[in-house]
């Protein structure tokens, strides 16, 4: 006997806490649990609609009265180079790309600990250490690989990149600081899209885009950027229209965000 159930997740909401992004904000994010045979479809599903993961939950900003963050991806067919840009592929085209399963070494940790100093020294992951570090890139759920880029026996940056049914999604990068005019950052960036062609996936996901916010303006830098925007996704034409401005009624209440997610079909389960 089989009967067809509906498989549904269940949502949380983290308590607030200081905002990485915007100084004197709260934030907040709506979450899930991502394990299980159904965990690539539910990954693919919900990044399509604004969440990212980390490890085995997915998550999405869900914050009280603030709705600055919002998730960017870059359309890889509409993406043209600027002339920084080609500067950029130009100074970095030493650089040899290794992609392999997620597995956690010593040299990336280092690379780590050294990227956190000089770019997120009070940041929240300042106190990770080497097992934290191992979880954040070998605990996961779905297809998943870590790039390393390196210069001869050197490494250079390393990019934990989740493949997804309609593109790649940078789940989280650090690279060599110094010197900061090699922009590695970008680099990054530039030879995911490379890769995404490649794969002839049209997205590449970038994690969240935040007017006001130094840390995450950059990927207004690139053409072919949109974001997830009253739940559609939306070419970003004119970054200058958004803004980091609080407004309570330009959030949505936690139940409406709930309910109006689009999960994956439900599936037969066999009954007892």
């Amino acid at each position: 006997m089989r009967h067809t159930l509906p498989i549904a997740p269940q949502f949380y909401v983290t308590a607030p806490q200081p905002c990485p992004y915007l100084d004197g904000r709260q934030e907040r994010k709506l979450f899930t649990a991502l394990q299980g045979e159904e965990a690539q479809r539910l990954n693919d599903k919900l990044s399509k609609q604004g969440f990212r993961r980390s490890q085995n939950v997915l998550y999405r900003p869900s914050c009280a009265d603030c709705s600055a963050c919002l998730s960017a991806r870059i359309d890889v067919n509409k993406f043209k180079l600027t002339k920084s840009q080609k500067r950029v592929l130009n100074k970095n085209k030493v650089l040899e790309r290794k992609p392999s399963s997620p597995w956690a070494t010593e040299d990336q940790y280092q690379l780590f600990r050294k990227y956190l100093s000089a770019r997120h020294a009070e940041g929240g992951m300042a106190d990770m250490d080497v097992f934290e570090f191992a979880a954040m890139i070998e605990e996961t759920p779905i297809r998943t690989r870590i790039i390393e880029y390196t210069k001869g026996s050197h490494l250079m940056a390393v990019s934990l990149t989740d493949l997804i049914e309609d593109g790649l999604s940078m789940v989280y990068s650090f690279y060599e600081p110094k010197p900061a005019r090699l922009s590695i950052g970008t680099y990054l960036i530039l030879d995911h899209i490379s890769l995404a062609k490649e794969a002839r996936l049209p997205y590449l996901y970038l994690g969240y885009w935040v007017p006001g916010s130094p840390k995450m303006g950059y990927k207004a830098n690139f053409s072919g950027l949109e974001i997830y925007y009253q739940s559609s996704w939306q070419p970003l034409d004119n970054p200058e229209v958004f803004s980091a401005d609080l407004h309570p009624m330009n959030t949505v209440p936690i139940a409406e965000q709930v309910a109006n997610l689009s999960l994956p079909d439900s599936k037969p389960v066999k009954g007892r």
